[in-house]
């Protein structure tokens, strides 16, 4: 069913799951201001949704999952204050990726470049369907992917994303899962099962506990280890006050499916 009404981005929401699907393949699903309001919206309303217990994101189309960018936009006759503003966007959307509360699952349908590349790392997962091409190639248009290198050195080896960088050159699916671009590969004719399946396991899961296992992966990331530790149990204390914990643990003694309740 549809459940948002957005010029550039698809919203629908099925089983638990939101799909959100950049949607402007004419321009490759390029990152134009429109584009990224709206997925900003999409996102928040997925967040602030009970229904939703995970997000998918995808592109329209089947070749590019987005293009990164709309480099129209540098430029533009504007002035570079509201150049320099004008990417708030990126950031309000890299922030609130890991802050949803949710799980997120990229399904990189086609080739991801540049600013797209940092949408799909920003999902908590990324299954990238066989013969999608991931690469940074603003070098090789005399700029540089600052808005998503923070996000690249997180998940990939230092030497390597050098590379990428530097050079701009681009890497195949199984490249991107070698080095930690992506979780898995998978050939065209099983992509969309392969998402489906992933995004089922993951509504099917505690809304409440996923929610604070979610929370607590991303705030433990950059802490120093005595002080993620304790936040951590801090955290385990607070599990264990749940009823889903101990139905969890009630349906796992009486081999059945638990009764999530959220509390």
């Amino acid at each position: 069913m549809g459940d948002g009404s957005f010029e550039k981005v698809l919203y629908e929401v099925a089983g638990g799951v939101a799909t959100v699907t950049l949607n402007d393949p004419e321009k490759r699903n390029m990152l134009s201001g429109q584009m990224l309001a709206d997925l900003v919206a999409a996102m928040e309303t997925a967040r602030d949704s009970e229904a939703v217990r995970a997000v998918v994101l995808t592109g329209a189309g089947e070749k590019v999952f987005c293009a990164g960018a709309d480099l129209g936009g540098f430029a533009a006759d504007a002035s570079l204050i509201q150049k320099h503003y004008a990417s708030d966007l990126f950031l309000e959307f890299f922030r609130l990726m890991p802050r949803l509360g949710k799980p997120s699952l990229c399904a990189v349908n086609g080739h991801v470049l540049a600013g797209g590349l940092g949408l799909a790392l920003s999902c908590d997962l990324v299954i990238a369907k066989e013969g999608a091409l991931f690469a940074t190639p603003e070098i090789n248009v005399g700029a540089f992917p600052y808005m998503i290198m923070a996000l690249i050195f997180r998940d990939v080896p230092r030497k390597k994303v050098n590379e990428m960088m530097l050079l701009g050159d681009r890497m195949s699916a199984a490249e991107a899962v070698s080095f930690g671009l992506a979780n898995k590969a998978v050939p065209a004719a099983e992509f969309d099962a392969a998402v489906a399946d992933w995004a089922t396991r993951l509504a099917a899961k505690s809304p409440l506990l996923m929610k604070l296992g979610h929370d607590a992966m991303y705030r433990q990331a950059d802490m120093p280890v005595d002080d993620a530790l304790e936040y951590l149990r801090s955290q385990l204390s607070l599990t264990l006050t749940t009823e889903d914990l101990r139905e969890g643990v009630a349906a796992f003694f009486e081999k059945r499916e638990p009764r999530w309740r959220g509390r």
